[in-house]
């Protein structure tokens, strides 16, 4: 795959606007993944302070578990920690980024999403709903399956083609006691969608302007990934904005140099 092509088919006018890549990695590198975040959500639940990582608890009602982890929806801030900055190192993901976004990359949200047994799916929207960013555009995320995705545990769903759509209107989630932050885009027709069935190591890359949105899980076992976000450097974040001419600059949002050059920058 040249450049040209993961950009074309990132955010070409007749493209998916995403691309699934089998296999990127060893399933030992989201279970490596799994075990720090693990720890972290037990570390939190004792009292200990792990930022930059803050979690967030599922928040539905009736949600329970046996164990500090088994309460977690999300676990963000990890994009200079452990394994999670080691993957970034690869530079096997370098050549990716340099595809999809150009010599030069920054990371700057990381999050690993638990999707415990019952949990709810995040309803159909689009990242840039999130990035008030100057320029707004190239945005790309990377997904990966640190467990297998399937349609009975949530797996994602994707709208090909609606990396072309503008930031469309999202309205609160409307179901009682949903996850913070969750919103839903309405005004569109999504019967075109199709799932994400994925395997642990399979990486998917998309434009931040996809539509996409996952399902409850309905398995006996966690569905677990990690995503990470890229923009190129010199990118200006501007805030949510949260009315009456207040801007609200995400706390999580912590911008890591990944690339420079072409190739992945080394940890530490």
């Amino acid at each position: 795959m040249t450049t040209t092509d993961l950009a074309r088919r990132l955010r070409g006018s007749d493209q998916p606007g995403f691309s699934l890549l089998e296999g990127f990695v060893g399933a030992e590198v989201g279970a490596a993944m799994l075990q720090d975040v693990v720890g972290l959500a037990r570390a939190a639940a004792a009292g200990e302070d792990i930022s930059p990582a803050f979690v967030l608890q599922e928040s539905q009602e009736g949600f329970s578990g046996a164990n500090p982890e088994d309460l977690v929806g999300k676990i963000f801030g990890l994009q200079r920690r452990g394994p999670f900055r080691e993957f970034l190192a690869d530079p096997a993901v370098a050549d990716v980024l340099v595809e999809a976004l150009g010599p030069d990359v920054d990371c700057f949200l990381a999050q690993f999403i638990f999707k415990n047994p019952g949990a709810w799916g995040q309803p159909w929207h689009q990242d840039s709903y999130y990035f008030e960013f100057e320029p707004a555009r190239p945005i790309v995320g990377l997904w990966l399956a640190v467990t297998e995705a399937t349609l009975e545990n949530g797996c994602l769903h994707v709208l090909p083609g609606s990396q072309n759509e503008p930031v469309h209107q999202h309205v609160p989630d409307s179901r009682p006691k949903s996850a913070y932050g969750y919103v839903e885009i309405v005004d569109h027709d999504m019967s075109a969608s199709q799932p994400c069935l994925l395997s642990p190591g399979d990486l998917l890359v998309f434009d931040s302007h996809l539509m996409h949105r996952s399902t409850d899980n309905r398995s006996d076992s966690i569905r677990a990934a990690m995503v990470w976000h890229f923009s190129r450097p010199g990118t200006l974040d501007l805030g949510m904005d949260v009315g009456d001419g207040v801007r609200f600059k995400n706390p999580l949002n912590d911008w890591v140099a990944v690339v420079r050059e072409g190739r992945a920058v080394p940890v530490g």
